[in-house]
C-alpha cells in the first residue's frame, strides 16, 4: 500500500530510525503496518547487539504517528507534531525481538482525541504471536 518513503514523509523519524516499512491498511480509527528492520545489525535501538522488548513501545508510538500523518494528509490539514507523554498498561510478552525471522506487524487504534491530544492502543505481533501491547498518550503541538 504505502512504502517506507511515504511513511518517512509522515513522521519526524528519518533514516533507520523510521521503523515501519509498509502501511498494510488504515482507516479513520486504525492503522496496520509491517516491518522487517528489526533484523538489521545497524538498527539504531540495538544495545549490546540486542533489541529489547521495551523498544516495541517505540514501534507503537511510531504507528500512532503514521496514523496521525495519514489522517492529516487525507484531510489536507497540516500534521501537528506530537510529544509522547504517557505509556499505560504496557505488557511485554518477550524479552527481546531481534532474533525473530520475518516481519513484525503493528496495529494502532485511536481510542480518544481532543483538539490537543490523542490516546491510542497499540499491539505489536510476530507471526500472529503478541509481543507487546499498551496505550500511549500524545500532546499535540502547534501546527507548523
Amino acid at each position: 500500500m504505502r512504502g517506507r518513503e511515504a511513511i518517512a514523509r509522515l513522521v519526524p523519524h528519518q533514516g533507520l530510525m523510521c521503523l515501519w516499512d509498509e502501511v498494510v491498511a488504515w482507516d479513520a480509527t486504525s492503522v496496520a503496518l509491517r516491518s522487517v528492520g528489526h533484523r538489521d545489525a545497524d538498527h539504531p535501538l540495538r544495545s549490546h547487539g540486542r533489541l529489547r522488548a521495551v523498544h516495541l513501545c517505540e514501534y507503537g508510538a511510531q504507528a500512532m504517528a503514521v496514523h496521525g500523518g495519514l489522517l492529516g494528509q487525507a484531510s489536507g490539514a497540516p500534521v501537528r507534531p506530537g510529544m509522547l507523554v504517557a505509556l499505560r498498561g504496557v505488557q511485554l510478552h518477550v524479552a527481546r525481538f531481534d532474533d525473530l525471522g520475518g516481519a513484525l506487524e503493528g496495529h494502532a487504534e485511536l481510542l480518544m482525541h481532543t483538539p490537543d491530544s490523542q490516546q491510542y492502543g497499540f499491539r505489536i505481533l510476530h507471526a500472529g504471536a503478541l509481543l507487546a501491547e499498551g496505550r500511549a498518550s500524545v500532546m499535540l503541538g502547534p501546527a507548523p
